[in-house]
């Protein structure tokens, strides 16, 4: 499960690093050569989604995702542990509506392509949603049989998680 969560982080990593260098060769393109470059906004938006779904899934995991805990944590212990069940529940409900519902925009998509990457099937581009909804389903997995990870994310920098 470490090894999956660190994959994710490198992954979302990543995504956001190319995102970075793509942005200012496309202004730079646009406004010192003056011929904008057709490919650095489609190839943002691309990483965003990558670097969305599994940074989403890997803050997930490290518990650095954005939560409203002051009404859970003035309830009483067992509304609280009710409360953290259904939360649960809720994650892997929508774990599952991406890996269903985005299963099913890959394969309606899978054979449109992409008119600044010809080569490039649109269905490609939506793989992240059905597998990080797939790689949530397993860390929500994880917290329902054996807690959670204790300092997620604490070993290669992250935040470590709140108690």
């Amino acid at each position: 499960m470490d090894a999956l969560y660190r994959l994710c982080v490198i992954v979302a990593g990543g995504a956001l690093v190319l995102i970075s260098a793509v942005i200012p060769w496309g202004v730079f393109t646009r406004y010192v050569l003056n011929s904008a470059a057709s490919w650095p906004e489609p190839m943002a938006i691309l990483l965003t989604i990558v670097m969305t779904f599994f940074g989403a899934a890997a803050c997930y995991r490290a518990g650095t995702h954005m939560s409203v805990s002051v009404v859970v944590r003035a309830l009483s212990p067992p509304l609280r542990r009710g409360v953290e069940f259904l939360s649960e529940g809720l994650v892997a409900l929508v774990g599952l509506f991406m890996v269903i519902w985005g299963a099913r925009l890959v394969g309606t998509t899978w054979h449109q392509s992409i008119a600044e990457f010809p080569a490039l099937s649109v269905g490609v581009t939506y793989l992240p949603i059905p597998i990080a909804g797939g790689i949530t389903l397993v860390f929500v997995a994880e917290r329902m049989l054996i807690g959670r990870p204790q300092h997620a994310g604490e070993a290669d920098g992250g935040v470590p998680t709140p108690d």
